[in-house]
């Protein structure tokens, strides 16, 4: 079972967890096109630094 550590109360948790059963810190939802996004902004960022 994957598990993550809550930041407020540093308890592990089911990694599928919305809401820590402890502390009731609500853990934020990262979607994966935000992720894509960063990664394609980095790789333009390097290929302009590289062609300077």
């Amino acid at each position: 079972m994957k598990t993550k550590e809550c930041p407020s109360c540093a308890m592990e948790v089911d990694a599928s967890s919305k809401v820590c059963p402890i502390c009731q810190y609500e853990f934020a939802e990262t979607k994966t096109s935000y992720k894509w996004i960063a990664i394609l902004l980095i790789i333009s960022m390097i290929l302009l630094l590289l062609n300077t």
